[in-house]
């Protein structure tokens, strides 16, 4: 069970439309980071590089469900021979 430095929610992070990465800072003076992508397949713990705590991120997964577009199929069409 990881012991976690604090819980911050997802509102509090910055975000870095470049990267695609969450963060906020660290007491250490580094940032924890968390990516979008993470955040898409369920994962809410931000890491700090520069030492060994993490945090746990609040965040509704519902709003980091990617946007997958499914093509809606076609309809079955009969040739008709002429």
């Amino acid at each position: 069970m990881a012991v976690f430095h604090d819980e911050v929610e997802i509102e509090d992070f910055e975000y870095d439309e470049e990267t695609g990465t969450y963060s906020y800072p660290c007491p250490c003076g580094d940032r924890f980071l968390i990516t979008r992508e993470d955040l898409e397949n369920g994962e809410d713990v931000a890491t700090c590089p520069s030492c060994s705590l993490i945090l746990r991120v609040i965040y509704d997964q519902e709003q980091f469900i990617r946007d997958e577009v499914v093509a809606e199929p076609l309809p079955n069409k009969e040739l008709v021979k002429c």
